[in-house]
């Protein structure tokens, strides 16, 4: 009969962290397996150490490599990946023997563990369990002594390993932070979170829950010094006592973003981080019904015709010390909101009041995205609504506009109040061009109704256009193509006369 493979999860290093289950395994096997570093010492097998006994077979599996280069032909990962092969068959033979097999890990078998490769290779062949441990993270908070996320808030657990871009991103984003693997990465990570405004609200931990941990603010570590076994911690803003919002003016702030089209992956993390910190959000109903508000936050939704009435609302709030998220969708400086609360915002009683604007993808970049590359030379950008500008205007912005051979974006095309104006549209284009002139609609891309059409000038359906749907004229450039890997649609840069 087989034996069985534990994996043993031993906790972050304390032997008396090590669970009443991972200790009577430990004590039965008849074989004890742990990786170690070339220079043999395991921190596994010491932290398990008083749970050992007599007469039982160690497997000590050594790493070829550990963070220096290697002559192997498949390189760093090719060496790692021949060393796990060969040490499940090492331990595939006791197993086949009808040996038990402890498996000992730091922290958890299945989070950031060696063990995971071992099961990997053998659980289909042999009964396998996990015996979960404490990890690290656990440990390094109770080391800070602060809670770690309340309520709402999210953990957000990286790898130090990671590229200092993708760890400013999510850093950024995150509500409460731990982060692995330091070592020789500590410089990367502390800069980004420098970058991210979260420096002085992280912890360094140091070999946490043994007798020598050491707890220090950030700015406060040694580069030089920082072992492999260690981890920084930033507990959510909600109890740190170390957050200070130096962002916060004593009269408030507006701050006005753009969702994105549709899509929730198109809102960009600068956007996500202004939603969580602001204290009020204040938008058409339509589009904060896209943003879920965290407990505690007040929503002031509102008509889509009052956007002057919505500025100064934001303003009035933020004047009376509330930080305010005005939301719009696609990005708030075209044919949005930031127009409406920079104009309010001009007049002399709200010129106290700080204003920012964070930009979003526009309808018009995510259109083209969809479709290839239309807007890959000089285009124009041209709303068609008539509310706050005369037809006459319109018409002529765009006849000017096709006269200059651009491509044309057309934002807000049609609505229930008006009807007429996508017919009007194409009864000029084609005045203005030849009825093939490729023509692209993109209706509610990125969202679950998303629908687009590459069409042409002569072939479109006024009908089929509505609110939520936006137009891009080609120009005389523009090609449509169609082709087994995906039609396109793209204006060359290059310009032919």
């Amino acid at each position: 009969m087989a034996g069985k493979l534990w994996g043993v999860g031993l906790g972050p290093g304390d032997s008396e962290l090590v669970t009443v289950k991972a200790a009577r395994v430990i004590s039965s096997s008849g074989v004890i397996a742990y990786h170690c570093a070339r220079h043999g010492n395991s921190i596994a097998r010491s932290v398990a150490q008083p749970y050992l006994a007599d007469g039982q077979i160690e497997e000590r599996l050594m790493y070829p490599v550990t963070t220096e280069t290697t002559d192997h032909p498949g390189g760093y990962q090719g060496a790692l990946d021949d060393f796990y092969a060969e040490s499940a068959e090492r331990l595939a033979v006791h197993l086949r023997a009808g040996r038990d097999i402890a498996l000992l890990a730091e922290g958890d078998p299945l989070f950031f563990s060696s063990y995971m490769h071992m099961h990997k290779r053998l659980a289909d062949e042999f009964d396998a369990e996990i015996i979960p441990g404490v990890t690290s993270v656990n440990a390094s908070s109770a080391a800070v002594g602060i809670p770690l996320v309340e309520g709402d808030e999210t953990l957000t657990v990286v790898p130090g390993t990671l590229p200092a871009t993708e760890l400013l991103t999510r850093f950024r984003t995150a509500d409460a932070i731990a982060v692995m693997k330091l070592g020789r990465t500590f410089t990367r990570v502390r800069d980004a979170l420098v970058a991210a405004g979260r420096a002085d609200e992280a912890f360094y931990v140091e070999r946490a829950s043994t007798s020598v941990q050491r707890v220090l603010p950030v700015g406060e570590v040694n580069p030089e010094e920082v072992p492999y076994f260690s981890m920084i911690v930033v507990p959510g803003r909600r109890n740190n006592p170390r957050f200070v919002d130096e962002t916060r003016t004593p009269a408030g702030e507006v701050v006005v973003i753009g969702l994105g089209p549709g899509a929730d992956d198109t809102t960009t993390p600068q956007v996500s981080a202004e939603l969580a910190r602001a204290t009020d959000l204040v938008g058409y109903k339509t589009y904060l019904a896209r943003v879920t508000p965290r407990p505690g936050q007040r929503v002031h939704a509102s008509d889509n015709r009052v956007e002057s009435e919505r500025a100064e609302f934001a303003l009035d709030l933020a004047s009376r010390g509330a930080r305010v998220a005005v939301v719009s969708s696609g990005d708030p400086g075209v044919f949005a909101m930031a127009t409406a609360v920079a104009e309010v915002a001009a007049e002399p009683r709200w010129q106290e009041v700080a204003v920012r604007v964070c930009p979003g993808v526009t309808a018009a970049n995510a259109v083209a995205a969809a479709v290839g590359a239309p807007l890959g030379h000089d285009y124009a950008v041209i709303s068609l609504s008539d509310r706050l500008k005369p037809w006459e205007v319109i018409a002529d912005r765009i006849r000017q506009a096709v006269a200059a051979d651009l491509v044309v974006a057309i934002y807000n095309p049609g609505s229930a109040s008006r009807g007429w104006q996508v017919a009007a549209l194409k009864e000029l284009l084609l005045g203005l061009v030849s009825p093939d002139r490729v023509l692209i609609a993109g209706r509610d891309v990125g969202g679950p109704e998303q629908q687009l059409t590459t069409t042409t000038v002569g072939a479109l359906d006024p009908a089929s256009v509505d609110m939520r749907t936006l137009l891009i004229i080609g120009s005389s450039a523009t090609v449509a193509v169609s082709r087994p890997g995906g039609d396109l649609v793209y204006t060359p840069r290059r310009h032919v006369g």
